[in-house]
């Protein structure tokens, strides 16, 4: 697993980058890989992953997110759906970490901010899809950074005042190091009767 974050250049999530070996073709990282930029999110129509979000008609934008972009070519969707689910818990502990008074709730692949005791009031935080290609799973996750041109209410990191590269960079550390983890695990256990 490799991790690479493209700081300083703003590219715009428009669901393109949603594809086999883009990490490769792209930002010459080769094999199972996350790749983290920043820059708005607009994704409509056809590029809409999520069927239920394209039948509904809804479409997904941010002003400003950090993405993530994970691909996997030893995985299946059903592995992929759990590994999404591990990137967004790792999402969490990162901002509970930087920010302690900070109380996340993770609902399936979503991250929340309650802004009332009632939890009437929630923000969502996060968007994230994981998909498979012919060749291999993909997995995209975004963090508001801005909360403003978003169609739900939502919380940014800058609303937490979360540093946004700081925060980028210990999220793929961390991610890197579970994954790599996990390897080692499988590979380290013998078999039993």
């Amino acid at each position: 697993m490799k991790g690479k974050y493209i700081k300083g250049k703003r590219m715009t999530y428009d669901g393109s980058q949603l594809r086999s070996l883009w990490a490769f073709t792209e930002h010459n990282v080769q094999g199972n890989s996350i790749i983290a930029f920043r820059g708005p999110c607009l994704v409509e129509g056809e590029a809409l992953v999520d069927m239920k979000d394209r039948r509904e008609g809804r479409g997904i934008r941010s002003d400003d997110m950090v993405h993530f972009i994970v691909e996997l070519f030893d995985s299946d969707l059903r592995r992929t759906i759990v590994v999404q689910r591990l990137l967004m818990c790792i999402i969490k502990d990162v901002i509970e970490t930087m920010k302690p008074e900070i109380m996340v709730t993770r609902r399936g692949d979503d991250l929340y901010i309650e802004v009332d005791e009632e939890g009437l009031e929630d923000r969502k935080l996060s968007v994230s899809v994981a998909t498979a290609s012919p060749v291999s799973t993909l997995i995209h996750a975004g963090i508001n950074v801005l909360s403003s041109n978003t169609p739900v209410p939502t919380l940014g990191l800058q609303d937490l005042e979360v540093e946004v590269d700081e925060f980028a960079v210990a999220v793929l550390e961390r991610f890197v190091k579970e994954m790599k983890d996990m390897e080692l695990a499988r590979c380290q256990v013998r078999a039993v009767e």
